[in-house]
């Protein structure tokens, strides 16, 4: 249990580490080229230390230099046998990527996780290995983890794939795709949700001097036959964990900006200041560096489907908002860490705010937070959000603080500090 001090902050600037999602990609991809690569500003977290642990088993040698700096051996695309089950905690982003990666070897992987993992859905991509020729299969047969895979088949060719729940199916099969003979040529049945991640997956695999193309929104070609390139790369910081620091910007009005960030970033949680700006903040963008300072806000209507991540933070803000605010298109939120969309729902009611929910959707009517005890459901983000009001209000308390060593190890230090 945390329990959060109210104080008075001034304009600052912090610093955040390297982006999970870039992390988990670039040491995938480092891992499946014949050499050694480096990569400085790796996070080090929870996942992707599960994400470390499973590339160890399938062979590659991961090496760690100094804080964040890692040099990684590859094993060129020919995952080895593991006979032990491949755990990977509660991290989706390791599980659906990986399967990709499984799927290359000639033997069989188990892969499976804690028990909130073991809930979470995985047919959709399981069905699109198998109408590849390879095995994959569901031990408990609901499409969720332990999954057991086993390649055994590289031909590659003609898959379609349902991407409404995650966008890391695709990302997981364009990436293995490089090794099929004939490639891989993927049809979505629907706009994928999240899409700025399949983005990131495309221009991370680039830098690896690999190709994969978006013929379409629902249409991707991967060439078959080609070698990922080993190389010194770098993470940029993690712009889910910047919109904390942005979101306290917008409830204290006070500016408070992150360092090392480009406008350019292919994160998709850079949208968050465009939604904290058409809240009524003001937005401070300098070289490298962009801050957020708050004022009047006012409720809006936002479609949140390609930025999940920022939900629990953006809710969190609209708590201090005149008027409604309404996030929709966010039905994959029940499939995360938790169910956010009624975690989020029931912490703010706790606090005093009116909220509705739907199937795919939260409508927030702002007011006065109170103080209330934070269940976080063991999930990161919503611990990170909720910590945001306790600088404001009395009563403010953190339950399972700890949490957030998922994705952002050193957050309480960053926050403690100011």
């Amino acid at each position: 249990m945390k329990t959060i001090i109210p104080k008075t902050i001034k304009d600052q600037k912090v610093v955040v580490p390297g982006s999970k999602s870039i992390s988990h990609r670039m040491l995938i991809c480092a891992s499946l080229c014949t050499g050694i690569s480096t990569i400085e500003n790796l996070l080090e977290s929870e996942d992707i230390k599960w994400t470390m642990n499973a590339l160890t088993c399938f062979g590659a040698a991961i090496d760690k230099i100094s804080r964040g700096q890692f040099r990684i051996n590859g094993f060129g695309g020919s995952p080895k046998p593991c006979e032990k089950e491949i755990y990977l905690g509660n991290s989706g982003t390791s599980m659906r990527l990986l399967a990709g990666i499984a799927a290359l070897g000639t033997t069989e992987y188990v892969l499976t996780g804690d028990e909130r993992m073991c809930e979470r859905p995985m047919v959709e991509l399981l069905n699109a290995l198998k109408l590849l020729g390879i095995h994959a299969a569901s031990k408990n047969r609901q499409g969720t983890p332990p999954v057991h895979i086993c390649g055994k088949n590289r031909q590659g060719g003609r898959v379609t794939l349902d991407c409404s729940k995650s966008s890391q199916y695709l990302s997981s099969l364009l990436m293995m795709g490089t090794f099929m003979a004939k490639g891989l040529d993927i049809s979505l049945e629907s706009l994928p949700v999240s899409s700025p991640y399949i983005d990131l997956t495309l221009d991370i695999m680039k830098k690896f001097k690999v190709e994969a193309h978006r013929i379409h929104p629902c249409l991707y070609q991967v060439p078959g036959q080609q070698s990922y390139s080993p190389g010194d790369f770098f993470v940029e910081p993690d712009l889910s964990n910047a919109g904390y620091f942005w979101a306290l910007g917008a409830i204290t009005g006070r500016m408070i900006s992150v360092k090392n960030i480009s406008q350019n970033s292919l994160q998709g949680d850079l949208k968050q200041v465009k939604i904290l700006e058409q809240m009524g903040c003001t937005v401070k963008v300098q070289e490298n560096e962009i801050g957020v300072c708050g004022s009047e806000l006012t409720g809006i209507d936002v479609d949140m489907s390609d930025t999940p991540d920022a939900v629990p933070a953006i809710a969190v803000v609209a708590g201090f908002a005149k008027g409604r605010t309404r996030i929709h298109n966010i039905r994959h939120l029940r499939e995360k860490e938790c169910d956010r969309i009624d975690a989020v729902s029931s912490q703010l009611l706790k606090m005093g705010i009116m909220v509705k929910q739907g199937d795919d959707f939260m409508e927030i009517t702002g007011g006065a937070p109170k103080g209330a005890r934070i269940e976080t459901f063991n999930d990161h983000r919503i611990a990170m959000a909720f910590s945001m009001p306790g600088l404001l209000i009395p009563g403010m308390e953190i339950e399972n603080e700890t949490c957030v060593e998922k994705s952002f190890p050193n957050y309480w230090e960053i926050f403690d500090a100011l």
